[in-house]
């Protein structure tokens, strides 16, 4: 092959990046296929894991499948959410290795803080709608029943909601990485968090109240941790500031 120049010299290098970013993305499908299939012998104990806000309910909702593929659905379902979930660092490493050449020596010290970080909110989150989110909204939902009318629900149905709303959460922890990577790159400012704190308390309420009972400490309940949890990314930007301004003056 002979050795060209211009514009082929030019494209190699792009041609290089998205084979990369390929390469990276098949690794991280295939590790959620590996623990995906590595956790399905495993979904009747996550099953009934999943099932326990609801069983202990006062009132608990009974629970069918109503199609003869109904459980395999349901366990097909559980395998691949656990399989994301295990996959997390793995994903976050392929993601942290795409990005790493354009990073400067010092930003790449954040690699194992930054994939210890971003999984621990994600889990917590997970926990925190496991154990508080879903044990308080589920009653509410029950309670629009009324007495000829109980809730017999699908378990697919069930489980899909279950696994929203704990995935929903674990991505709704992760603002404070979001916003580490957003002040990093100057995208996203403390000053700016702080000024419109105000909207994202008003926000914040919004949401509890929409997913909760309408009762104040129920909104309390779930308002209080999002609260904290904007105010810690304020923190965590106003350290990410801190790092690019350092970076930005010892490149000067």
């Amino acid at each position: 092959m002979t050795n060209t120049k211009g514009s082929d010299s030019k494209e190699m290098p792009f041609l290089e990046h998205l084979e990369e970013l390929r390469r990276r993305i098949l690794i991280g499908l295939l590790s959620t296929v590996i623990f995906t299939l590595g956790s399905f012998p495993f979904t009747g104990t996550l099953l009934n894991f999943l099932t326990l806000p609801n069983d202990g309910l006062e009132n608990p909702a009974k629970l069918i499948f109503l199609k003869p593929a109904g459980m395999l659905v349901v366990r097909m379902e559980i395998a691949l959410a656990a399989g994301i979930i295990i996959s997390l660092p793995v994903l976050l490493f392929q993601l942290w290795m795409f990005v790493s050449p354009g990073l400067l020596p010092k930003e790449k010290g954040f690699f194992l803080p930054t994939i210890l970080f971003t999984t621990f909110c994600f889990l917590f989150g997970a926990f925190f709608a496991y154990k508080i989110l879903i044990p308080v909204v589920l009653p509410f939902l029950f309670s629009m029943g009324t007495e000829s009318i109980k809730a017999t629900i699908n378990i697919t149905e069930y489980i899909g909601f279950v696994l929203r709303l704990i995935i929903l959460s674990g991505l709704i922890f992760e603002l404070p990485v979001l916003s580490f990577f957003l002040a990093r790159i100057g995208v996203l400012t403390p000053d700016f968090m702080r000024k419109y704190r105000k909207y994202g308390i008003v926000l914040v309420f919004i949401f509890a109240a929409v997913i909760t009972p309408p009762d104040p400490m129920s909104q309390l309940l779930i308002a209080f941790p999002l609260l904290i949890l904007y105010e810690i990314s304020i923190i965590v930007a106003r350290f990410a500031q801190k790092k690019r301004d350092k970076s930005m003056e010892s490149i000067l």
